[in-house]
């Protein structure tokens, strides 16, 4: 069965169907009788207050100043969304636990990579990528990030976390930097195409390899989809599915433990969830199939 984490406080109402998203992702998956669950306790606000700047932890665990605890673009701030931001990324060390255990797992979450050390920002409050960098400090910790947008936040991170990498395939940059430990693949928009695509996902495979990876946190991003507003043109379902099974396949071959958050996607709700459940499907193919 497929580890995988949620609790019914991932949900806050906000003026996006951002979390509303998380819900329905669960509430499909419900219906499967391969998914053991598994509910996290709130993340430590010590481990939050060691990752990012203290004066915005305490922004955002107060709703004081209120500019700057909704930085990350979720307003009003409210007790709801503090208590989902702190479940979910409790999620995110509990789903690396699982996964180091039992090689895969996945954490019904979004909006991490965006998140730098001072503020966080384009819905992504903390980075529960660095997060598990953090809490892992013995492991090294290898971030596919698949997002349409280029994880500019974790890749500040490699910079400060030794035992980080970020491999950032996208269409649009976000000021995703490349460092040491950062290492970028732009696929565009438009001319870009899927065996590039395949190519940049097999490079980013070899780098965790000769970088000897513990664990891979995989960004299953839909807002690639060619329907999305920030979608690429040639980025259809079937290849976000091929995608998903690409990952988990060199992962299993690789014999490196994965686990898988959903990353973005703005599509209407009832699309956007059957994209998102795709990546579960893959997953149970891939691990799973008898």
């Amino acid at each position: 069965m497929l580890n995988v984490c949620y609790s019914p406080d991932y949900f806050a109402q906000t003026h996006t169907n951002s979390m509303e998203k998380l819900k329905a992702v669960a509430d499909a998956l419900k219906k499967s009788s391969v998914i053991l669950w598994n509910e996290p306790e709130a993340v430590s606000t010590e481990l939050l207050y060691a990752l990012h700047d203290p004066a915005y932890v305490d922004a955002f665990l107060t709703g004081y100043p209120e500019k700057f605890a909704t930085f990350a673009g979720f307003r009003p701030w409210n007790e709801q969304l503090k208590n989902a931001v702190l479940k979910i990324n409790g999620g995110q060390l509990l789903a690396a636990e699982l996964a180091l255990e039992y090689g895969i797992s996945g954490n019904i979450a979004q909006g991490f990579h965006h998140a730098q050390y001072e503020y966080g920002g384009s819905f992504c409050t903390f980075n529960g990528l660095a997060l598990v960098a953090q809490k892992y400090s013995d492991k090294r910790i290898f971030v596919l990030d698949c997002d349409q947008h280029g994880g500019d936040g974790t890749a500040e991170f490699t910079r400060r976390l030794e035992n980080l990498f970020n491999f950032s395939i996208y269409g649009l940059a976000c000021d995703c930097a490349t460092y040491e430990r950062s290492e970028t693949r732009h696929i565009h928009r438009e001319q870009g195409n899927f065996a590039r695509y395949t190519m940049a996902i097999h490079e980013a495979f070899r780098t965790a390899s000769l970088w000897q990876a513990d664990l891979i946190i995989y960004q299953a991003g839909m807002d690639c989809h060619q329907a999305d507003p920030f979608g690429s043109a040639w980025f259809s379902s079937e290849l976000l599915r091929k995608r998903d099974e690409m990952v988990f396949s060199l992962a299993k071959k690789h014999d490196i433990p994965i686990m898988f958050v959903l990353a973005g996607g703005y599509q209407p709700l009832d699309d956007l969830v059957r994209l998102h459940l795709q990546t579960f499907d893959a997953a149970l193919d891939v691990f799973y199939a008898v």
